[in-house]
């Protein structure tokens, strides 16, 4: 497969990931877009034969590590609640998974940073520990730690949504 084709089919995946670091849509998006086109001029810095979603998901991860440090500079953005801006669905099944994905969103997004990117590369992602690890650059023995701490607080904090 072209390097554009795995890019492509990757896409969901990356996209969900950048959801998870940036825990709104909008910015997700441009976190996104920002390390497609990252990844589309560092082509040739990719290795034919290794893992593009790893080599993805760090450059996600160093675009958003930057933009963090860029706006802790020039102050807090605070972006109007998505929840505030969507209409109900009309079942009531409907209306119930909306409740439960947005007490899920609401637990993630109230984790610390290190706590919930491991969460998402292991939990949600399907990453085994090891490629976790590799992806965010620290020692496995982190990554454990991060995702013990992170399973713990997202229990409480659904504890609380209930």
């Amino acid at each position: 497969m072209r390097f554009e084709e795995e890019l492509v089919a990757l896409l969901p995946r990356l996209r969900r990931f950048a959801r998870g670091l940036a825990r709104h849509p909008g910015d997700a998006d441009d976190l996104c877009q920002a390390a497609i086109e990252r990844a589309l001029k560092s082509r040739d810095q990719w290795q034919d034969g290794t893992r593009l979603d790893s080599w993805m998901y760090r450059i996600t991860r160093n675009l958003w590590i930057d933009e963090r440090r860029a706006a802790g500079r020039r102050g807090v953005h605070s972006p109007i609640d998505d929840a505030a801006t969507q209409v109900a669905g009309d079942g009531a099944a409907e209306v119930e998974a909306g409740a439960l994905r947005g007490d899920v969103d609401g637990a993630m997004a109230r984790l610390p940073d290190e706590q919930r990117e491991v969460v998402m590369l292991v939990l949600v992602e399907g990453y085994a520990y090891r490629e976790a690890a590799d992806i965010l650059e620290v020692p496995i023995g982190t990554v454990t730690s991060r995702l013990a701490r992170g399973r713990e607080t997202l229990m409480h904090y659904l504890g609380e949504a209930a």
